[in-house]
């Protein structure tokens, strides 16, 4: 993978990764309000920019696999903790909507 490709990778995995946190965090606002379909919509569009920041990070992980080095530099690092990060809010967010929608059935 050339320099320009695996920079295209890096970036995919930090913009994708920032806009399901984005995502998520309306969810949760929608949530807080009782629109708990609102946000379960939100939530979808996550998932969707998760499995797109998957993608680039698959790019990565193909052209190590393939034996041809990978760079290890403090943006791949930085992308990364995005990925972790968007994927772990996500995760709470759900759990969140969750609670919210119990609640609001009681």
């Amino acid at each position: 993978m050339e320099e320009t490709a695996m920079m295209q990778s890096i970036m995919g995995l930090i913009v994708h990764s920032g806009n399901t946190k984005s995502e998520c965090m309306e969810a949760l606002q929608l949530a807080k309000k009782g629109q708990i379909n609102q946000a379960k919509d939100k939530i979808k569009l996550a998932n969707e920019a998760l499995i797109e920041a998957h993608h680039a990070q698959t790019a990565l992980l193909t052209q190590e696999a393939r034996g041809e080095k990978v760079e290890v530099s403090m943006l791949l690092i930085h992308a990364q903790d995005h990925l972790m990060n968007a994927i772990t809010f996500r995760d709470l967010a759900q759990e969140m909507i969750e609670l919210y929608e119990q609640l609001k059935g009681e």
